[in-house]
């Protein structure tokens, strides 16, 4: 059994606590309020599992928050930097930085998703959506003059509506498009120890959500390989809400339900971070088997907690509301008992963190 150091007990701090690293193969529900410490106490985990594990990452990474996890600390061991620095660790971001850029390609997308993007419903634009399902056909690179000029050229009515929806909503100009080039997939097909997708510094806001949507469809697309992958979901709320808006937003959600539902037994698991329970789609969040529970105050949140995880009682649960910074509830599958910790140091930096208030003096 592989155990995973990840701080002490709050009652005793003379005693250690673990979670087995093999239930990581169960879907994980990570919860707290905003300031409990919630992505830090994330990364002790994710790192631990990267040193005592061959387990492969894929974090979907909003703030940019793990985007220097190859970067140790001064206080970490010179063994630990070492190994951690002998490790495949790949950043892809979605701004400015030094690392690679984060490429999808349009071309990979399935028809489903291809329609979401270009918000095509297959009733109602039951035309538009029959040349989408045909264009495979008839565009073979990503090139924007020369997929408008081949739409409009075939004098096909709903070929030119196609070509101008697709220039009106200016889907070509994303930034997100590898146009022939390397996409991220092809990265995470190669299985490095852990994949940093920044999502956040993209203009058009559907941008992080088709990149997500582009990475889960295709590791679903490749399950029946059965190569175990962790797929962290930090700020989940943004990828799978109860009650997703756009055709994007409803494909995205579709996706993580389904890989949630059935993943399992394919080696697709998943960990979910968020503020709130609430603002999970209740069919994903049924399928976690772990928790690990930080400061949450509100009682609705509480009680929808209690609820979905009934292995964890009632009274454990409400304890939650007075943690300080850094301490949590962990039950289900992956830890012996149910448990309460203060989660131990970082060994890498963690990118993000609170903005302090300037005092008199500091300006």
């Amino acid at each position: 059994m592989t155990l995973l150091s990840i701080g002490t007990m709050i009652d005793d701090s003379e005693i250690s606590v673990t979670l087995d690293a093999r239930r990581f193969n169960r879907h994980t529900f990570w919860c707290g309020q905003s300031g409990s410490g919630k992505t830090y106490a994330l990364g002790v985990v994710l790192e631990q599992l990267l040193l005592h594990t061959a387990l492969p990452i894929v974090i979907l990474d909003p703030n940019a928050d793990f985007v220097r996890i190859r970067e140790t600390r001064a206080s970490s061991s010179a063994a630990t930097a070492k190994k951690l620095a002998s490790m495949d660790l790949r950043v892809f971001r979605s701004g400015d930085g030094a690392d690679e850029r984060l490429h999808a390609r349009y071309l990979d997308l399935s028809t489903a998703s291809k329609a979401a993007v270009l918000q095509l419903d297959p009733i109602a634009d039951a035309e538009e959506y029959n040349v989408l399902l045909r264009s495979d056909q008839l565009v073979t690179s990503f090139d924007t003059s020369q997929m408008l000029a081949t739409l409009r050229s075939s004098g096909d009515p709903w070929r030119l509506k196609l070509a101008n929806r697709i220039e009106n909503l200016q889907i070509l100009e994303w930034d997100l498009w590898s146009r022939g080039g390397s996409s991220v997939v092809d990265v995470i097909d190669e299985r490095p120890r852990a994949s940093v997708l920044d999502l956040g510094g993209f203009a058009n806001p559907a941008e992080p959500k088709v990149a997500a949507l582009a990475v889960l469809e295709h590791l679903w697309s490749e399950r029946e390989s059965r190569r175990p992958i962790l797929i962290v979901l930090d700020e989940a709320h943004n990828l799978c809400p109860p009650d997703p808006q756009t055709d994007v937003e409803h494909a995205l959600t579709k996706q993580l339900v389904q890989i949630a539902a059935e993943g399992r037994k394919f080696g697709l698991w998943l960990l979910l971070s968020t503020q709130r329970p609430t603002k999970i789609h209740p069919n994903i969040l049924s399928q976690c088997d772990n928790l690990a529970l930080m400061r949450m105050n509100a009682p609705r949140d509480l009680a929808e907690i209690a609820e979905v995880f009934g292995f964890a009682s009632e009274d454990a649960i409400r304890r939650s509301a007075q943690f300080q910074q850094g301490q949590a509830f962990f039950a289900g599958s992956f830890i012996s008992e149910p448990t309460f910790v203060q989660l131990g140091q970082r060994i890498t930096e963690e990118a993000g963190g609170d903005v302090k208030v300037p005092l008199l003096g500091e300006l």
